[in-house]
C-alpha cells in the first residue's frame, strides 16, 4: 500500500520544490510504503521512539504519533514504548512525549466512541462488550453480543475500522460451518486464493467447513455481521496466521 504524503509540497512547495518532493514521494512514498520489509505499524514505532529520543516533540512528533494510532498502536503500547524508551533515551524527554501521546490518544478515543455510537445507534442489535477471549485471533479491536446461545448459536460481531480476524478454518465431521449476515456497516471476506469480496448490510456469506478464509471491516469503517454457527457434530474452529497489510489492501 503506497502512502501518499503532500505535506511538504502544501508547505514548501514554491520555497524548496527539491525537499518538498523528496520528503513527499520519497521518504513517504517510497521508504514508508516497503511493507515487505517493515509493516506500517513497525515504521511508526521505530520513528517515534526515534523522535522521542532526539527530543523532537512538535507538531511533526504529534503527527507521527497519530500516524502510529493509525496504524494500529495501541493506547497501553504506546505507553509501555515510551516508558522502555525513557531509560535509554532520558526521562524527561519521555515526559514531554506522553503529555503529547495522551492528548493524541485521548483525542482518538472521543472520535472512537462517538463513531462507535453512531454505528451501534445504526442498527437493531447491540455491540456488546470488548471480545477479549479472542483477542488473540484479531487485529484491532472487536466486539462481541451474543443472541442466542441456546439451539443455535448466533452472534453480533462488530469490528472497528481496518480490524479483521485471523485466516480461520472451521471444521465438523457432520454438517457445520458458518453463516454472516451483515447488518451495518461496510467490511471484508476473503476465502484464501480467490480475491476480497466487500460487504455491505444485507449481504450474506456461506462458509463451509474445511475453507480457508477471514472477515472484518473497511479500512475506513465500521462493520457488524450476525455469525450463526451451523449445528453439526464434532464442530471446531482451527485459527491460523494474521492477515497482513499487503492482504488486507488487497495487492
Amino acid at each position: 500500500m503506497s502512502v501518499k504524503q503532500t505535506a511538504g509540497r502544501d508547505a514548501l512547495g514554491e520555497f524548496a520544490p527539491k525537499f518538498a518532493q523528496l520528503n513527499d514521494d520519497v521518504l513517504f512514498g517510497e521508504v514508508w510504503s516497503r511493507e515487505d520489509k517493515l509493516s506500517l505499524r513497525d515504521r511508526s514505532l521505530v520513528t517515534v521512539t526515534s523522535l522521542m529520543a532526539m527530543g523532537m516533540t512538535d507538531s511533526s512528533f504529534k503527527y507521527h504519533l497519530e500516524s502510529a494510532k493509525k496504524n494500529g498502536i495501541t493506547k497501553a503500547e504506546i505507553a509501555e514504548i515510551l516508558t522502555h524508551a525513557a531509560f535509554y533515551a532520558g526521562w524527561p524527554k519521555a515526559w514531554a512525549a506522553f503529555r503529547m501521546a495522551k492528548e493524541v490518544w485521548a483525542e482518538a478515543e472521543a472520535e472512537e466512541c462517538n463513531e462507535r455510537s453512531k454505528h451501534e445507534s445504526s442498527m437493531i442489535f447491540p455491540i456488546g462488550k470488548p471480545n477479549d477471549g479472542y483477542a488473540q485471533f484479531f487485529i484491532g479491536q472487536s466486539y462481541l453480543a451474543p443472541l442466542s446461545t441456546e439451539q443455535v448459536g448466533i452472534y453480533n460481531v462488530t469490528f472497528e475500522p481496518g480490524c479483521r480476524n485471523n485466516w480461520h478454518i472451521h471444521h465438523a465431521d457432520k454438517g457445520g460451518g458458518q453463516i454472516l449476515i451483515c447488518v451495518a456497516g461496510r467490511g471484508c471476506y476473503q476465502e484464501w486464493g480467490k480475491p476480497i469480496q466487500k460487504l455491505s448490510a444485507g449481504d450474506v456469506v456461506n462458509i463451509p467447513v474445511g475453507v480457508k478464509h477471514w472477515h472484518g471491516a473497511a479500512p475506513d469503517s465500521w462493520f457488524s455481521h450476525i455469525a450463526v454457527e451451523v449445528p453439526g457434530e464434532n464442530c471446531s474452529n482451527e485459527w491460523l496466521e494474521a492477515v497482513d497489510s499487503k492482504t488486507y489492501s488487497g495487492q
